[in-house]
């Protein structure tokens, strides 16, 4: 909310199911990206549906029940250690960058799924979607047109 208590220039809010982390964007958001590699999937229970925000654009209202679990080095997962509902990754690489689970967004987003990455990994009871451009593990990760908001490097 900007100085006045309005909500101008918010793109977005969002935040777990039991409340204990609540958030805001207030620029631009990528369109979302299914990721289907092993690690996502297991922290999910499907694949990764995330968006994506400069880590200056997000906000928290609430972030008392906010955990991390750094799985590598170089990647972290954010979820609420109340309800356990996963939030946000970031990686080492695109420190400038936080990915933001899109199902944690309140509605509605407009926002589009695009892309399907790790399709190779993707659970044998999942169908991909053939509307969406999809890539197994051999996806061009210079591939800049989904990397950030409005498809900036």
């Amino acid at each position: 909310m900007g100085e006045d208590g309005s909500t101008a220039g918010v793109r977005a809010t969002g935040g777990c199911e039991c409340g204990g982390v609540r958030y805001r964007v207030e620029g631009a958001l990528r369109d979302v990206v299914h990721c289907h590699c092993e690690p996502c999937r297991r922290i999910t229970g499907h694949h990764m549906a995330s968006t994506a925000a400069s880590v200056d654009d997000v906000h928290f209202e609430s972030d008392v029940t906010l955990g991390w679990y750094q799985r590598t080095p170089g990647t972290r997962y954010g979820f609420c250690t109340t309800c356990g509902s996963t939030l946000f990754w970031s990686a080492a690489d695109k420190a400038d960058m936080l990915s933001i689970a899109a199902g944690t967004i309140d509605q509605p987003s407009g926002l589009l799924a695009v892309l399907a990455i790790y399709a190779d990994e993707a659970s044998d009871f999942h169908r991909l979607d053939s509307t969406i451009q999809t890539f197994g593990r051999d996806w061009p990760v210079d591939n800049m047109s989904w990397s950030s908001p409005g498809g900036e490097a």
